[in-house]
This record gives C-alpha cells, sequence and structure tokens, in this order.
C-alpha cells in the first residue's frame, strides 16, 4: 500500500503512463485515464480522508458471440474492453465495508452479517453482501474496506457494468485479505451466485468471467463449475475494423421479467425431454417433435430454443474464422447470429412495448451506414440498451456521426479489447 498523496503527485508527474497505456491499450485515452485516477483518489481523502490505499479496477466486457447461450450450458466468445470500474481501497478501522460509488449515495455493509435479505434486492448493497458471503461459504478471509469507485462502463448498457462492480469487490478482497489468491474464475463464479441470489436477477455466467478473466476467450460452459477457457489471439486493427459500441439510450429499468423469460422459456423445452438445459438436447430431436413442442411449451418457446442451437454452434465457427485469418467469414457470422437473435431470440425490443425500439432503430442506422460492410447486431442481453459494430476504420467517422446524431453525442463508443480482467492496479 501508498500513501494516497504520493501516488496522487507520480500520476501527476507522469510516472505511470506505462502501466496505463498497458492496461487501456490505446494512447489517446491516457490523459484522461491519468486526471480521472487523480480525481478518484482526491474524492476518497474527501469521503475518508489520507491513508494508505491500492487501486483496482474491473472492465466492462463485449459480447462477441453466443447470445444467450451461456445460461444453457452453451459456448460464447466475449471480450473485455477499456472501459472499467476503477477502486481507491484501504483497510477500515471500524471493521465495515463502506463503498462510495461517484453520484451514488454511500454504502456501508457488516461483513458479520451476511444473511440474505430480500429487501436489498436490485441494489449494489446486496452484491456486496452476496460477494462477501459467498468468499465466506468457500473458506476465504473476508473484512472491512473503505472504497471509493467510479466507472465509466456505463450503466445499463449492455457491457455489464454490475458484474464490473461484482468483480471489483471480489478483488479487494482478494487483495486486503487473500494475497491476491483468489483466482478469476472463482470470482467470476461468485459474482454470478451474487446476482443470482442476493440481487435477484437469473443471469448466466459469461458476463462475470469475461469481466474477470479479460482478454477475448472462448468459454464453454457445458460444466459451468469448471468452464473450459481459452484465450483466441487476434488484432482486429490488423484488419482494419474498429469495435465501436452504441448507447442508443434505452432503460434496461423494468426489463428483468423480459431477460428472465428467456431461460425460462428455453427450459420448457429441455424440460419437454427430460433435461434441464438445452446443451443437454439434440437439436434433431426438437424438429422431429417441433408441432408438439408449439403446443405445450409455446412457439416462442422454440424459436428461442432454435436460436440456442445455432449461436452455440456458431461461436467454434467464429473462432475458427479468427484464428485462420478469415475476418470477412467471421463478419459473416456475426451478422447471421444478429439475425438470428432478432427474429428467433427476439430480445432487440420488448413485444409489450412496440414503441421502445432504440435498438433496432440502430440496427437500421448501422445498415444504412455500413450497407455491405463490417458488421452489426444487438449486443448483451438486449431489449435496450446497446448494439455491437465491427466498422471499416475508413467508415468509423461517418458511422459514428450517423448514430450519434440520432442519439446523442458521445453515444458511439469506439473501444480496444483490454487483456486483463479485474486486477490490482496498483499498490
Amino acid at each position: 500500500m501508498q500513501k494516497i498523496q504520493n501516488l496522487i503527485r507520480a500520476f501527476k508527474d507522469g510516472e505511470y503512463q506505462e502501466r496505463l497505456l498497458d492496461i487501456y491499450q490505446d494512447a489517446s485515452v491516457l490523459e484522461y485515464q491519468t486526471s480521472r485516477y487523480i480525481k478518484a483518489m482526491e474524492d476518497f481523502i474527501a469521503e475518508y480522508g489520507e491513508m494508505e490505499v491500492e487501486i483496482y479496477s474491473a472492465p466492462g466486457r463485449s459480447e462477441v458471440g453466443g447470445n444467450h447461450t451461456d445460461h444453457q450450458h452453451g459456448q460464447v466468445l466475449a471480450a473485455s474492453i477499456n472501459l472499467d470500474i476503477i477502486a481507491v481501497a484501504a483497510y477500515s478501522e471500524d471493521g465495515l465495508i463502506h463503498s462510495k460509488s461517484s453520484g451514488y449515495d454511500p454504502i456501508v455493509v457488516d461483513p458479520a452479517d451476511l444473511a440474505l435479505n430480500r429487501k436489498e434486492e436490485g441494489t449494489s448493497r446486496a452484491l456486496i453482501r452476496g460477494m462477501a458471503a459467498r468468499f465466506t461459504d468457500l473458506g476465504y478471509k473476508v473484512g472491512g474496506f473503505k472504497a471509493y469507485m467510479t466507472s465509466d462502463v456505463l450503466s445499463g448498457s449492455g457491457l455489464s457494468s454490475s458484474a464490473a462492480f461484482e468483480v471489483v469487490v471480489g478483488n479487494i478482497l482478494s487483495g486486503l485479505y487473500n494475497d491476491m489468491k483468489i483466482d478469476p474464475v472463482t470470482i467470476a463464479i461468485a459474482s454470478q451466485y451474487a446476482e443470482n441470489r442476493y440481487f435477484g436477477k437469473p443471469c448466466g455466467l459469461m458476463d462475470q468471467m469475461a469481466c474477470s478473466v479479460g482478454g477475448l476467450i472462448n468459454i464453454d460452459f457445458k460444466d459451468p463449475a469448471e468452464p473450459v477457457i481459452r484465450q483466441v489471439k487476434v488484432d482486429f486493427s490488423a484488419y482494419h475494423h474498429s469495435l465501436c459500441i452504441v448507447d442508443t439510450k434505452g432503460s434496461h429499468a423494468n426489463l428483468t421479467d423480459c431477460y428472465a423469460a428467456i431461460p425460462r422459456e428455453m427450459k420448457k423445452v429441455a424440460e419437454f425431454f427430460g433435461r434441464e438445459y438445452l446443451r443437454d438436447v439434440e437439436e434433431e430431436d426438437v424438429l422431429a417433435n417441433i408441432a408438439a413442442l408449439c403446443k405445450k411449451c409455446g412457439t416462442r418457446s422454440v424459436l428461442r430454443a432454435m436460436h440456442f442451437f445455432e449461436d452455440h454452434k456458431r461461436v467454434s465457427l467464429q473462432v475458427n474464422a479468427l484464428e485462420s485469418g478469415n475476418f470477412a467469414e467471421f463478419l459473416r457470422l456475426i451478422n447471421e447470429s444478429g439475425n438470428s437473435s432478432y427474429k428467433y431470440l427476439q430480445n432487440v425490443y420488448p413485444s409489450e412495448m412496440p414503441d421502445m425500439q432504440n435498438v433496432s432503430v440502430g440496427l437500421l442506422l448501422s445498415d444504412l451506414t455500413l450497407k455491405d460492410q463490417g458488421a452489426s447486431r444487438v449486443h448483451g442481453g438486449g431489449f435496450a440498451g446497446t448494439i455491437q459494430a465491427f466498422v471499416p476504420d475508413d467508415l468509423v467517422g461517418a458511422y459514428r456521426a450517423a448514430l450519434d446524431a440520432c442519439f446523442g453525442a458521445g453515444s458511439c463508443h469506439v473501444l480496444k479489447v483490454r487483456k486483463y480482467g479485474g486486477m490490482k492496479v496498483l499498490e
């Protein structure tokens, strides 16, 4: 740990420029990141006073392949990105967990009281309590800390701000009390537990895993307790394309039922065959029994199940395309996945809210701007939030202008894949 004023001076003197470039992969953001870290430390002082601190980070994530396949034990392709939560953290004298996030009220959690509290569902307090509870169950040390956090992972944008929050809390507990020995996969699984059980959202494991592990990773969730993870090495800039995420300004508020319906309906189809998850069902059996399934499970359940089978298979094809250098095929598969999400998964807008089609408008503008180049698709959980696009570098300016003109300046973010997941930045 270092005295916070010493760290502030070091940042002002430019001592950590190489470290920041290594993390954020973009020289154009170094001035912004330097100012951001300094302000976070100054805000920590304003909240808690001067003391010795450490700094932690957890990135947002971009889902590249496998839309809503993780919760059915399928495959995904996901990347950590160079937007993140940073946390300035120190031990607390009173043994309590104190968390203050920029723009939000302070949170206090007693690590001696980790019982599930239904009144906390949907809150950051629930996530902190859930993380501490799961680590305690697993035999790790848990204790109090003071943390000031600031995030540029857009809340409600489909970049997994909640997973980034869980992962940064997990890394603080790992760093302060467990010598950073809690591995990224364990932190991810604990994060999902906190979100499922304490926060009350039935999410899969992809978000937490991508935020925690880092890089572009192919994850196979056939056994969620021991997911198979491998890094996929690719430099998108070598193909003269940029990863763009566009915030279409649709709110995720009141959409929990929409998200929960997807795994629920997919499981209906699995249960028809005496299984719990679609990964354990054969696609051919679904097609052979489609009339009976439509009658018993509902037609949308069948469409969503078919999306799972095809998108699960597409992940391997995307990985093969990237590793063989066939970027055109990769782009074709991205578009194909997006079309499947729109038509079969049906998570581009809530069916009960036909006027809430910001994502649809974003995809329309992407089609008109990119024409037959690049690729675009709904991003993440869907229904609102963001779209993803792989844009030829010579079209990035025009693409950003078209999307910003509709959704507001700064809506289109040109991102880099970050090689680190949750981490201790400085100690």
